[in-house]
């Protein structure tokens, strides 16, 4: 082992000694102009509020949409025990019912946000309706719509303009 040693250290030395191969006539790499970083992703989403406590989350670059409960509208609501899904196919209008959620204290009607066409429904919310106290803006959404008019997303709040509007309550 020792023998090993003594022939790999001054190759190893002279090595690590030399300066790095670099060639000058090389170009410098960079990335293409137009190229984006991962974090701008085209499939980035937008979600937006309404004031009857309803949000939409699109996929950007795409007409697709999911339609939810907030967080404030899920605990108002308490223990969610039965969700009323959309049919696939239904032709939505914004302000109108699109489904409805029951829970042990009261009923409420989900409108949908925006005009558009339910492509499906969260079926897990049919066997598991609890499912929507534990994630109202997350896996929990009610129905995926295809929007008719993705500028009519404009016109509903933001985020920071929906916690406003639920402090003024």
């Amino acid at each position: 082992m020792l023998s090993v040693t003594r022939t790999i250290r001054p190759f190893a030395s002279r090595l690590l000694a030399q300066k790095p191969l670099i060639c000058a006539s090389a170009p410098a790499f960079r990335f293409p102009r137009g190229t984006k970083s991962f974090s701008q992703s085209p499939l980035a989403q937008i979600k937006k509020y309404t004031e009857s406590h309803e949000w939409i989350e699109l996929i950007e670059g795409t007409k697709t949409a999911k339609i939810g409960i907030s967080d404030y509208a899920a605990h108002a609501l308490g223990d969610v025990v039965y969700v009323e899904l959309p049919e696939v196919g239904l032709e939505v209008t914004a302000g109108e019912p699109v489904g409805a959620v029951e829970s042990v204290k009261s009923a409420s009607d989900v409108l949908s946000p925006v005009d558009g066409k339910v492509i499906s429904g969260n079926e897990k919310l049919l066997d598991e309706a609890k499912f929507i106290n534990e994630s109202p803006e997350g896996d929990a959404w009610i129905a995926e719509i295809e929007v008719s008019d993705v500028a009519a997303l404009e016109s509903l709040l933001d985020e920071a303009a929906y916690k406003a509007t639920l402090e003024e309550e």
